[in-house]
């Protein structure tokens, strides 16, 4: 990508979308694009094409989409699969209409089967049932990877796809209804700090494993990605994407460990914290879910960042940032 080179992030005010547009400002790049809901509903198929005819940009950052935790996921499951299918239908549809030259789709794990194997290789796509809090999502996320494939395939395109694993950053969503386990867990503790609860609630039981990837991470893994490596390289038998992750997991309960660490820390001399209860009867989620980051590992790229110093980077973005809802 050239630096003055005209690049499209649909996404922008997310948390993925906001970390793609600081890691392309950071490596100077010039001709940033953004549209927020308001001025370009990506769900209205008119606008999109409008739009991509209008702007004609070279490359595109697909991080727009429709999230939320388990909660959400299982309450709203059709706003989760139509919503995500059409936003990535109507974009990359619009990309090949108008020439875009790369494309970057951004998926999610939670598009392998519930009960892959550990780690999960790219290969296992399609291969068993999906985790049922999440499938209407991971339908969505499916749907759109295997267009990217197919549009490279019958069009000659360069569309690559990433599968990110659990994310956190900057800019998070702390709206406890509709937040992943992160930074739900951030907000509860200090919450209970700050109102001087002795126990926190917390869903399942503790003991699914999780890998989680700081978005700064992840947004330096598409653009390195996007810099250096085209739709072939990433190709598998299921389809032209890889794994985007730090490769190292832990329990949820070691998680709820170190969040609270974290938020406790300033007032750790005086004895102050608080008890963790486990609400069993509430989803666990799949078991464990790890990435195998074999194959990105090959093309160049590492995570830097582990879960403490990031619990430490989101904490303070939460107390420091405009984040808070």
């Amino acid at each position: 990508m050239l630096k003055n080179e005209k690049i499209y992030v649909a996404g922008h005010r997310g948390l993925v979308g906001g970390a793609i547009v600081r890691a392309l400002n950071d490596r100077g790049y010039t001709n940033i694009i953004t549209r927020t809901h308001k001025e370009l509903d990506l769900l209205n198929q008119k606008a999109v094409f409008d739009f991509f005819a209008s702007e004609k940009p070279d490359y595109v950052f697909l991080a727009a989409a429709h999230v939320g935790g388990i909660g959400a996921n299982s309450i709203y499951p059709a706003d989760f699969l139509y919503k995500n299918m059409v936003i990535g239908f109507n974009v990359v549809e619009s990309a090949r209409l108008n020439g875009v030259k790369k494309l970057m789709n951004l998926g999610s794990t939670c598009i392998y089967p519930k009960m892959a194997e550990q780690p999960i290789k790219e290969e296992a796509l399609l291969t068993g049932s999906l985790e049922p809090t999440n499938d209407a999502y991971a339908l969505a996320k499916i749907s759109v990877i295997k267009l990217c494939t197919a549009y490279n395939k019958q069009f000659g395109t360069n569309y690559l796809s990433v599968m990110p694993t659990n994310l956190y950053g900057l800019g998070d969503n702390y709206e406890l209804q509709g937040s992943h386990v992160f930074p739900a867990m951030i907000r509860k503790f200090h919450e209970a700090k700050e109102t001087g609860k002795d126990v926190v609630h917390l869903w399942g039981d503790g003991s699914p494993l999780r890998e989680f990837l700081y978005a700064g991470d992840l947004a330096d893994a598409v653009v390195y990605l996007m810099e250096n490596k085209n739709a072939s390289d990433l190709r598998t038998p299921t389809g032209d994407f890889v794994n985007v992750g730090t490769g190292k997991e832990c329990t949820i309960a070691q998680l709820a460990e170190t969040v609270r660490d974290v938020v406790y820390a300033d007032v750790a001399s005086s004895g102050r914290t608080c008890k963790m209860e486990w609400d069993s009867s509430k989803p666990n989620g799949t078991p464990r879910k790890l990435c195998d980051v074999t194959r990105l590992n090959a093309l160049g790229w590492k995570a830097k960042v582990d879960v403490k110093e990031g619990v430490e980077i989101s904490y303070d973005d939460f107390l420091h940032g405009d984040v808070r809802k």
